[in-house]
């Protein structure tokens, strides 16, 4: 069970086969960051699978779109299951077909477990990559990853030795987005391009990459933004927004609530987080982005009713905290309003010193910043290291 992953003293013949599964926008992203830190280890690698716009311009043969995969709670998803079973199969079909040299579920659990342990089964090499959170989500469950993966690559310090005590191969690579941000991202370049005047006070508002998030926390997101609006008349809002689908359904849910001053952007999210005094956001990795571009945030999250009851009903949360900053931090650093919770009147109360201010505190500034040092570790090229390392093992045994 390691914690850090050495180069592989084994030579790997060329060419290599590559299958990889991504769901949605972040999955993306790293999914890009490690087909290029393959190629720069295989030069003729051969990349298929599961995967959005960044993937396939990175050299991915797209067999399904990841947007295909994007579903989240337990109620939301038994209404798309017949649809994600038979992506499954098909996807389970090709690869058994094009017999890669590893196959790489990113994220995406709920469809790539099931997908890893069948292929194991079958003799390929399987790799994790994004822990699920474990954490939060009974760490028992770390022994039945271990079933569908046979090396897991963890985004952050402390979960290998989650797995370790269920004897489980996982290493942290670091995360990919700790390399993308400086550590001290300057504001008025951002502000700049995006056309935002240095003395106003900014809110970057970021309801989630999903519709269901959308759905579940605009109403709320929008009513705090009125009642900051009345409270800084010059406030300047902006919204950048996942993708089309996540634009469209937002810019209803604004019109029909008659707010106003709300610039939404296609993308360009870091540089409306790095712009803003303040960030409110839905629970995920926009807090992390959040942290890492250094601003004071709100976190909200509501999940379902049905889910929510189900899932606190059978005991499966084991954290009292949610977002990733106060999660690494081990304690409360930024304001998290979950649930019954998350009101228009709790977010803007909990945003306006923020925005008033208009500097964050020094101390936060610290702690942001020693975590990002943590996360920093050139976590593309270290999770290609650790497939290397897999591949090269598993020659090793057959000889």
């Amino acid at each position: 069970m390691s914690s850090s992953i050495p180069d592989s003293p084994f030579p790997i013949p060329s060419p290599k086969r590559f299958a990889l599964v991504a769901g949605e926008a972040s999955g993306d992203l790293l999914g890009a960051g490690l087909i290029a830190a393959l190629r720069e280890r295989f030069p003729d690698a051969v990349f298929a699978g599961i995967g959005g716009p960044r993937m396939i311009a990175a050299g991915l043969d797209p067999w399904h779109s990841s947007d295909e995969l994007a579903v989240m709670g337990l109620v939301e998803v038994l209404g798309h299951l017949p649809r994600l079973l038979s992506i499954r199969r098909d996807v389970r079909r090709r690869v058994l077909a094009f017999r890669p040299h590893a196959f790489i579920g990113i994220d995406a659990p709920d469809f790539n477990f099931g997908l890893e342990r069948k292929l194991k089964k079958a003799g390929i090499r399987t790799v994790h990559y994004v822990s699920p959170s474990v954490w939060a989500w009974r760490a028992k469950r770390a022994r039945t990853i271990g079933a569908s993966a046979d090396r897991v690559l963890c985004l952050f310090p402390f979960e290998p030795a989650i797995y370790a005590q269920h004897g489980v191969d996982a290493a942290f690579v670091g995360h990919p987005l700790a390399d993308a941000f400086p550590l001290d991202p300057p504001q008025a370049p951002a502000r700049a391009a995006l056309g935002i005047a240095d003395h106003v006070p900014v809110l970057a508002v970021l309801p989630g990459s999903r519709l269901g998030e959308i759905r579940r926390l605009g109403t709320d997101f929008l009513g705090a933004i009125k009642l900051l609006q009345e409270r800084l008349p010059d406030l300047c809002v902006i919204a950048p927004m996942a993708n089309a689908a996540c634009r469209d359904a937002f810019a209803e849910m604004v019109r029909k609530s008659g707010t106003g001053g709300i610039q939404l952007t296609d993308g360009r999210a870091h540089e409306a987080m790095i712009a803003a005094d303040a960030v409110l956001l839905a629970s995920g990795t926009a807090a992390l982005e959040a942290m890492l571009a250094k601003r004071p945030m709100v976190v909200a999250y509501r999940l379902a009713a049905l889910t929510y009851r189900i899932v606190t009903g059978l005991g499966m949360l084991e954290t009292n905290r949610y977002s990733l900053p106060n999660v690494l931090a081990g304690r409360d650093l930024v304001p998290e309003l979950m649930q019954g919770a998350c009101t228009p009147q709790a977010l803007a109360a909990a945003l306006l010193p923020a925005l008033r201010e208009r500097h964050p505190p020094v101390a936060l500034l610290a702690e942001y910043r020693h975590l990002h040092l943590e996360l920093r570790r050139d976590a593309s090229r270290s999770a290609a290291a650790a497939v290397s390392a897999l591949i090269a093992e598993s020659a090793a045994d057959s000889r």
